[in-house]
């Protein structure tokens, strides 16, 4: 039953990663992309990590998807215009693509191979406890870089916002 769970799950973000790449249309990539985040959540789930996937719901599918659509109405962009294809493109792409390929198997067949079983995380007794942990980690130790990231966010956001303004009178 988890196999067939994980499989549709899959194909599932799968489906919503080449619908996000292949749409002409702004808002529905980022929509599609909000689907592939939630489908994302369902896997830490099953993984048995519930902070990590109301972590990533909440801030991904919620906050940053926010952020993106704001910026695709902001600016206007409706749907993509036809580019003109460069002719070192297509080769690169899929040189790169079957490099992607190769490295997969090789991973898959490299751990096939590998009899070692790898060990379980002891389950932490007080959930609460870590989750303090956690928090004391975050604003402690990582305080600087989460501090970083939310002025890029608003470096981008005040960015967007400079770049669409349109000139009073003009």
């Amino acid at each position: 039953m988890d196999l067939i769970l994980f499989l549709t799950l899959a194909l599932i973000a799968i489906a919503t990663a080449l619908g996000m790449l292949l749409s002409r249309n702004a808002v529905y990539s980022a929509l599609f992309l909000v689907l592939n985040f939630a489908t994302v959540a369902v896997f830490f789930l099953l993984l048995g990590a519930p902070l990590v996937a109301m972590a990533q719901v909440t801030v991904y599918a919620g906050a940053i998807m926010v952020l993106f659509l704001f910026v695709i109405m902001l600016l206007g962009v409706g749907s993509l215009p036809a580019s003109q294809v460069l002719p070192w493109q297509r080769p690169l792409a899929i040189s790169l693509a079957l490099a992607l390929v190769g490295e997969t198997v090789y991973l898959l067949l490299a751990r096939a191979r590998s009899a070692a079983l790898v060990a379980q995380p002891e389950a932490a007794l007080n959930t609460v406890e870590s989750l303090r942990e956690l928090g004391l980690t975050l604003f402690s130790d990582y305080l600087l870089p989460f501090e970083v990231t939310s002025v890029l966010l608003l470096v981008a956001m005040v960015g967007a916002i400079v770049l669409t303004k349109k000139e009073k009178g003009g």
